[in-house]
């Protein structure tokens, strides 16, 4: 099993490598000579041009079948590699819609907690203005409490003093009788 995959990975290779050097500047340099070689061999008197001329076109029969298989092999591995990233770009659609869907979810979640947060501040605000108001409510118990004190300081004093007064209008009878 895997010397066939083995032996195929290295055809693949070799055919890759041809395909890549048919489409090269030093390929069409070597067949350009290849044909001028041809043509000039008849005209040498080296080869007969009949014979010269089945050569050349059996040759480049063969080259034009061979070609045509490695330009087929060359497409098919292209197709198979856009398929692969046509899949890819799926995957990645799918995956962008998973997580858009995830952002609006997470929008919505924040949109939530902000409106808990106004809510939360606006309970700290009445909290104050209650806190602020039992403030102003112990201050003024405590300035009445205090002008309370005040006031009954005085008149205890005033009737310290009357006491004093009787005592002494008391002490005075009291001579007197």
């Amino acid at each position: 099993m895997k010397k066939n995959e083995e032996k195929i990975e290295m055809l693949e290779r070799i055919a890759n490598g041809i395909t890549w050097w048919i489409g090269s500047i030093p390929s069409l340099i070597a067949h350009t000579l290849f044909f001028l070689i041809s043509f000039l061999l008849p005209i040498l008197h080296l080869v007969e041009f009949d014979k010269m001329l089945l050569i050349l076109t059996t040759v480049v029969s063969l080259e034009a079948i061979y070609l045509a298989i490695f330009i087929q092999m060359s497409v098919n591995k292209s197709h198979e590699k856009i398929e692969d990233i046509q899949e890819d770009i799926e995957d990645i659609q799918e995956d962008i819609e998973e997580i858009s869907e995830d952002i609006e979810e997470i929008s919505e979640d924040i949109e939530e907690i902000n409106e808990d947060i106004e809510d939360i501040q606006e309970d700290i605000e009445e909290i104050n203005e209650d806190e602020d108001e039992e403030d102003h409510n112990e201050r003024a118990k405590n300035v009445m409490l205090k002008s309370n004190v005040s006031s009954n300081k005085n008149e205890i004093k005033a009737l310290k003093d009357k006491i004093s007064e009787l005592q002494n209008m008391i002490d005075e009878l009291k001579k007197d009788n």
